[in-house]
């Protein structure tokens, strides 16, 4: 090990291990990973490669830290809470402090059809750290149309599952069989009416063990080696049960993979707004908009306390806290409803 050269000395007891060695190593420096959503999934996701040298990582998220997230998110403290920063800042933050070698670039933003080719396009691999299934359909679509491999990961409550896909168009660069898609194994339309993190709560371990999966499948297909999931792992940590099952392969019929027909990417961007799970809170967001959170502020002052950082302005107005991002988002806490949080945009902030 006295001949690593200095820039792989940080990954020494990695390189050791049989699976991986020197050249792997100088691959993941090369690569180019990117999660979406930097909640308990994806700052798992993203410490274990940043820890492991993926060379250059994007980091995707909508939202701020909150004192809630703290027992599941790895890279957040209580600065990050009382600082009101955005998830993918403060992760970020954290991560240059674990490793300065690499590239990391936080994006502060929903995920959405207008913004997702852009997001992806260069990316090596992709993992998922959301918590909805519109929003991975989304990302299934785009990998599909892109050539991308992906790792799917959802935890709730003790247990959570991880897939991995390969689109056909990347199974040659990955060295790995195409697998069906998402589509294929859940069907056209995102699953809707099961247990959320607000309905059945979330167990911190139970994220790490299965975003710990999900990492280790997107470096054996960063680096070409390593046995690939080829069906849904699934591990309840309460019941202690680890189980895998089996995947049927591609469907010639389905919409994605089969008829290259993506539907969720080519969904029209317009406003919308969407119960956040576990917040009692609303997000309400307006495309193609943007605001000087400086005259926001002044207006709001009026109303309410109101703190403003380079990254978002809050609000507290009565029994509402409202935090509005320049892009014109907003996430408005202390309504559940969809409908009463874009009035009370419309209200404060303007459509």
């Amino acid at each position: 090990m006295s001949q690593l050269d200095s820039s792989l000395l940080r990954y020494q007891r990695q390189i050791i291990f049989s699976g991986l060695g020197a050249d792997a190593q100088r691959r993941l420096l090369k690569s180019r990973a990117v999660i979406i959503g930097c909640g308990a999934n994806g700052t798992v996701l993203a410490n274990h490669l940043a820890r492991g040298g993926v060379g250059y990582l994007r980091l995707v998220d909508r939202d701020y830290v909150e004192l809630n997230n703290l027992h599941r998110q790895m890279l957040f403290d209580e600065g990050d809470v009382a600082d009101g920063l955005p998830k993918a800042v403060a992760a970020a933050q954290r991560l240059r402090q674990i490793n300065s070698e690499i590239e990391i670039e936080p994006v502060v933003a929903d995920f959405n059809p207008g913004n997702a080719l852009a997001l992806l396009q260069d990316a090596d691999v992709v993992l998922d750290g959301t918590d909805n299934f519109e929003a991975r359909y989304l990302i299934n679509d785009v990998c599909l149309k892109l050539g991308i491999p992906w790792v799917y990961t959802g935890v709730v409550a003790s247990y959570g599952m991880t897939a991995t896909f390969v689109p056909a168009a990347a199974a040659d660069k990955v060295q790995r069989p195409a697998t069906g898609c998402l589509q294929c194994l859940l069907g056209p339309e995102p699953a809707m009416g099961g247990p959320t993190c607000d309905t059945a709560g979330v167990l911190g371990p139970v994220v790490a063990v299965l975003a710990s999966v999900a990492a280790t499948e997107a470096i054996k297909l960063l680096i070409g080696r390593g046995a690939i999931n080829r069906g849904m792992i699934h591990i309840d940590l309460w019941d202690n049960s680890f189980e895998t099952f089996e995947l049927a392969g591609r469907n010639p019929d389905c919409p994605a993979c089969g008829q290259h027909h993506y539907r969720f990417l080519e969904a029209e961007v317009q406003s919308r707004s969407a119960v956040l799970c576990g917040r009692n809170a609303v997000q309400v967001s307006v495309p193609h908009a943007s605001f000087d959170l400086q005259q926001v502020a002044k207006r709001l002052q009026m109303l309410g306390e109101v703190k403003q950082t380079p990254y978002l302005l809050r609000a507290r107005i009565d029994e509402l806290e409202i935090t509005l991002f320049p892009d014109g988002r907003a996430i408005i806490k202390g309504v559940d409803d969809p409908d009463v949080g874009r009035s009370i945009y419309a209200r404060y902030i303007g459509l």
